[in-house]
């Protein structure tokens, strides 16, 4: 099997579980706390960068086509426009940083901690702004109702995502090596 095939093997994989954790919704005013982000997060965390960035575009693909993985059982182009639209492109950039970051500075977990953190608020800003935009809200209302809520949950999340994912990755190093990219010691 080629590199290229595991990789893509292990996106789908992985954008399944962003699809069934993004089932754990707590209704939260308009933006609803999910386990979404702490997909997000391990997907980053585990694949990398390259990876990490395809299972998410996979993931939401699959929303865009009508499938119902988005938080809810939703889907749909209405989603991508609706009020958590700017979270769901976010994502795409908060795995591309999570990433990055923990490629350049390696496997290990205050490394993985902070790029979760830093991720997180990268999906949060996009979520805000688009909250602004899409439901004609004031920039401190969106704020105030879209990015400072999520704030201890994100923390938790990316806490949690950071821990698994860098230990998924050290237990399962053998078995994925010739697939996520190595990142420097």
């Amino acid at each position: 099997m080629t590199k290229s095939l595991k990789e893509l093997i292990l996106a789908a994989e992985f954008a399944a579980i962003i699809a069934v954790l993004s089932q754990f919704t707590i209704p939260l005013g308009i933006i609803p706390l999910t386990g979404q982000t702490f997909a997000i997060g391990l997907t980053a965390t585990f694949l990398g960068k390259r990876t990490g960035t395809v299972a998410v575009f996979i993931y939401l693909l699959l929303g865009l086509i009508g499938l119902p993985v988005f938080s809810g059982m939703t889907s749909g182009i209405g989603v991508l426009f609706g009020p958590t639209g700017g979270y769901l492109i976010g994502f795409i950039f908060q795995t591309l940083l999570i990433g990055w970051l923990i490629e350049k500075w390696g496997e290990n977990y205050p490394q993985a901690f902070i790029a979760n953190l830093l991720g997180s608020v990268i999906a949060l800003i996009f979520g805000t702004f688009w909250l602004k935009i899409s439901g004609g809200l004031s920039i401190q209302t969106a704020f105030l109702s879209g990015f400072v809520p999520f704030l201890l949950p994100e923390l938790i999340k990316g806490t949690a995502a950071a821990y698994l994912g860098i230990l998924l990755r050290k237990r399962l190093h053998l078995i994925t090596h010739s697939t996520i990219a190595s990142p420097k010691k």
